[in-house]
């Protein structure tokens, strides 16, 4: 019984952990390495704001209470990645299954966020 309560708890947390694994180094790399050449907006302002939009995203959606909020933030994100790689010409679709990724591994973790509230 305890054995099964601590796999429904790894299982839950898992695609959290990979989609945190997927952000923290692009927010590392936008912060570190804000220099970047050859991207839409050149402005190291920019950069390091989108690192730590990313971090502040990253922290709010691993905490169950702002989890939606955190989602919304790392959302709207990539939502405007996959707007710039079908701007530059780029495929979007890696782009487009990590966006989905990250709704999906807050709907595990919380469904009733996701659920309409009836007024009865």
């Amino acid at each position: 019984m305890k054995a099964n309560k601590i796999l429904r708890t790894i299982l839950i947390w898992l695609p959290s952990v990979a989609i945190v694994l997927f952000y923290i180094p692009n927010a590392l790399d936008k912060l570190i390495n804000h220099n970047q050449t050859g991207k839409v907006v050149e402005s190291s302002a920019v950069m390091i704001t989108a690192g730590l939009f990313i971090l502040i995203g990253v922290a709010l959606f691993l905490y169950n209470k702002t989890m939606i909020i955190g989602t919304a933030m790392l959302t709207l994100y990539m939502v405007f990645i996959v707007l710039i790689h079908m701007y530059k010409g780029k495929p979007s679709e890696l782009v487009i299954l990590i966006l989905m990724s990250t709704v999906f591994a807050a709907y595990i973790r919380n469904p009733e966020l996701f659920q309409m509230k009836s007024k009865s």
